[in-house]
């Protein structure tokens, strides 16, 4: 090796950590944990806006309508919500295969909020007799 690069690696061996040194502490002091919390919720604003560019899990069609017709049988009665069931799968008959879950589900739910003996007298033939079914196994 030459003398000049001896020289050139010496300067480089001193300087190098020092300019290390220096640019990992100005890095340090603008990471938004070291400054007012308005810049922290920046931060979160700005996490939470990457995560929008994936899509959102879509719920299944029997699982919305079943959703909304307990509601239904919450807020008015089980024979607005069957009815309900009944126009539903006779609007979309792709949802006839789920009418005995969510049959089943609302008899379990009238007897929640209703009990047996009143959540019974609701029962009527929409999908068989899955309603009556949801009722007795609630019972």
């Amino acid at each position: 090796m030459t003398h000049s690069a001896r020289r050139i690696g010496r300067s480089l061996a001193l300087v190098l950590p020092l300019v290390l040194v220096l640019s990992g502490t100005l890095a340090v002091t603008s990471v938004p944990w070291a400054g007012s919390p308005s810049e922290s919720q920046i931060l979160t604003a700005a996490a939470e806006a990457d995560d929008v560019s994936v899509p959102a899990k879509q719920r299944a069609p029997q699982d919305v309508l079943r959703d909304r017709l307990l509601v239904q049988l919450q807020e008015e009665d089980p024979g607005a919500a069957l009815t309900g069931l009944q126009r539903a799968v006779e609007d979309r008959p792709s949802l006839a295969r789920h009418c005995m879950s969510i049959a089943r589900s609302l008899g379990r739910a009238a007897v929640q909020h209703y009990g047996p003996t009143r959540a019974q007298s609701y029962a009527r033939p929409v999908c068989d007799t899955s309603f009556a079914s949801g009722v007795l196994h609630a019972s």
